[in-house]
């Protein structure tokens, strides 16, 4: 016979079931239908599964617009500015978090204040600036405005106060200095914290639309959240076909995030913990 625990477990684990479920079915729904035809994608009543399964959407897709240079644009977009901010962030965390110099709460403080700020207040001055600078349609006018975060300087000041000092004093005795305590023990410690802080960026600028779109409009320099807009018509959607260059563009988020999750999961957990 079950006692109590193992009957509230069993349940428990039976919501989870239940939830995981629920939020996993409109995936996998997305992946099949991408595989469906044109007249079972709008069909009436709809069928979860493909009558037939076809490959026209992708090739549709492939077709339509450069897939795969888009593809490349999204990574080196991305790519470059998740590893360039997190070098920044990390920099300027580590100096207000482990380090006490005049101004620091105020700067700190401004800092918060600008994560207040909807991007749609800025984003006009920003593109008259790059279009003086002469960087539209470039990667450095997409990288640049990016490659630091409010809330990453947050984040991670919150996580290397959270760093025993015994540490860093034991440090300071062998000799080391500021960058050699920030490079060999901070960092290190710190892996957790970088690799969540990374995911999500990479994440944000991978899904993001209005910013390239806005700073770009050569096709060969498009994302591809600004270029699978392409697909949406002003008078007709294609749902085919955008169905399927969804599923193309999510997928490396889903492989990232599988090989990244035991990390997220443990910079969630150990976030804001103090000695």
């Amino acid at each position: 016979m079950k006692t109590k625990g193992e009957i509230l477990r069993t349940i428990e684990y039976v919501i989870l079931i239940v939830v995981a479920a629920i939020a996993l079915l409109p995936l996998f729904w997305l992946f099949v239908s991408s595989f469906k035809t044109d007249a079972d994608v709008i069909r009436f009543p709809p069928s979860f599964f493909p009558v037939k399964w076809v490959l026209d959407q992708y090739q549709y897709v492939l077709e339509a617009i450069p897939f795969l240079r888009m593809l490349l644009n999204t990574v080196v977009f991305a790519g470059s500015v998740t590893l360039i901010s997190l070098c920044i962030d990390s920099l300027a965390a580590y100096a207000f978090a482990r380090l006490q110099f005049k101004g620091r709460r105020v700067i700190f403080a401004i800092i918060l204040v600008t994560m207040m700020v909807p991007f749609q207040v800025i984003m006009t001055p920003l593109y008259i600036e790059e279009f003086k600078l002469h960087i539209l349609n470039t990667f450095a006018g997409l990288i640049l405005p990016r490659i630091a975060s409010a809330y990453g300087i947050y984040m991670l000041t919150s996580f290397f106060a959270g760093i025993p000092k015994s540490l860093e004093e034991a440090a300071r005795i062998d000799g080391m200095g500021d960058l050699t305590i920030y490079a060999q023990i901070i960092i290190p410690l710190s892996k957790p914290a970088l690799i969540s802080l990374g995911i999500f960026h990479f994440m944000n600028n991978w899904n993001d639309l209005l910013y390239p779109m806005m700073l770009t409009s050569d096709v060969n320099m498009r994302t591809l959240s600004a270029g699978l807009a392409v697909l949406v018509g002003s008078n007709s959607i294609k749902y085919g076909p955008t169905l399927a260059a969804t599923a193309m563009s999510i997928t490396p988020l889903l492989i990232l995030f599988v090989f990244g999750q035991k990390f997220f999961m443990e910079g969630i957990a150990t976030t804001g913990v103090k000695e």
